[in-house]
């Protein structure tokens, strides 16, 4: 548990310092004249102790993220869809966790065979969506490598309540 928290909070003050240069980018291109919310902080596959029906229990988040009754998270699209920012209703029955995204319906090599790189280009030039896809290694986080959000999102409404739908502007793949 202490090496699995070392790493948590390894990535967590690395989220930090982008963020934090992120924000300074955008204050000096928007020339001070920009606001910014607290800091929501997401970790990725994690275990925590927790308490549920009068046990504690080892709850291991890996593909899902916590829920809690009023707890804002985020639920990411895929390249050229839409990422939620959502409201958890802490349901115990869902260890109050809800989908981290949209989960993968191939692999990412699978991805990278499978999907046409042509198709997936004009899925986001449709959208006008700026990219730099161009290589079929580029493919690995393609959408079509990935369920649907919409139903994705409609199969937990028992879950989180969608606060913010937002639309891609760009797909920065490094």
């Amino acid at each position: 548990m202490e090496e699995m928290n070392y790493c948590v909070n390894f990535a967590f003050a690395n989220r930090c310092l982008m963020m934090e240069r992120v924000q300074h980018a955008v204050q000096f291109v928007m020339k001070g004249e920009v606001q910014f919310d607290e800091l929501m902080n997401i970790a990725l596959n994690y275990a925590v102790w927790e308490n549920y029906f009068g046990e504690n229990v080892l709850v291991h988040r890996k593909g899902a993220t916590i829920a809690r009754l009023g707890e804002l998270g985020i639920i990411p699209g895929s390249q050229g869809t839409k990422s939620y920012i959502v409201e958890g209703l802490g349901n115990p029955e869902s260890f109050e966790s809800c989908s981290h995204g949209a989960g993968r319906v191939m692999g990412r090599k699978q991805a990278q065979r499978e999907l046409d790189l042509n198709t997936e280009i004009k899925r986001l030039d449709d959208k006008g969506i700026i990219h730099g896809i161009r290589h079929n290694k580029d493919l690995d986080e393609a959408a079509g490598a990935y369920k649907d959000i919409d139903t994705v999102m409609a199969n937990q409404q028992d879950l989180v309540k969608i606060k913010v739908e937002l639309e891609p502007l760009a797909v920065v793949k490094g």
